[in-house]
């Protein structure tokens, strides 16, 4: 039987890239247990027009296919199942990762139910990927993500491609993702690679 994934959405921007890795993961069938900050719910109210004010609905309307696959976990529920390492998972993604949430991370500051599941993820030598989104860098940001990196986390940062000439939003979030799904050993048809 497959372990689940979990999930965080964060205030940074890219947040379709994170509901669009939910879709696919419960389309395949993986039960997803999904985290998002207040200032994710923020961002899916200014990017995808999600009312924050019906968080229930929201998840309903926009994971439907295999709602009985997600687990929603409120952010201040320090309490949940992934809180502990004795909650078998496969991994965990961070998409999008807001600096302030790795930085959090990179220094086991676990001020709520998202950055507590990374913690655990570390701590249990499982797979953990944060998709940063962010620009300019400073060295502050750096020196975290190679912190993290050194550790065993895979960042892989929010930079889509263009080599397979993309014609539409919707094939730059597919090459995001799918670059996602690689790093999780996931197959799949998002996008065209190099070479094919």
């Amino acid at each position: 039987m497959r372990k689940p994934w979990v999930v965080g959405l964060t205030g940074a921007s890219g947040v379709i890239y994170g509901v669009k890795l939910v879709q696919f993961l419960l389309a395949a069938g993986h039960q997803v247990h999904l985290v998002v900050t207040e200032a994710g719910w923020r961002v899916l109210h200014d990017e995808l027009d999600w009312q924050a004010s019906k968080r229930k609905e929201m998840l309903a309307e926009h994971f439907s296919s295999q709602s009985d696959q997600l687990v929603y976990h409120p952010v201040q529920d320090i309490g949940a199942s992934i809180a502990s390492g004795s909650f078998r998972t496969e991994g965990m993604v961070i998409v999008p990762c807001s600096m302030g949430t790795l930085s959090s991370i990179a220094h086991g500051a676990s001020g709520n139910l998202l950055e507590r599941a990374a913690d655990v993820i570390l701590k249990e030598g499982r797979r953990l990927l944060l998709v940063p989104r962010e620009s300019p860098l400073s060295a502050i940001h750096l020196e975290n993500m190679l912190k993290l990196s050194r550790m065993g986390t895979m960042i892989i940062p929010a930079m889509p491609a263009f080599y397979h000439k993309p014609s539409s939003l919707e094939e730059l979030t597919d090459f995001m993702v799918g670059r996602v799904l690689d790093s999780m050993h996931i197959d799949h048809e998002l996008y065209r690679r190099w070479g094919n």
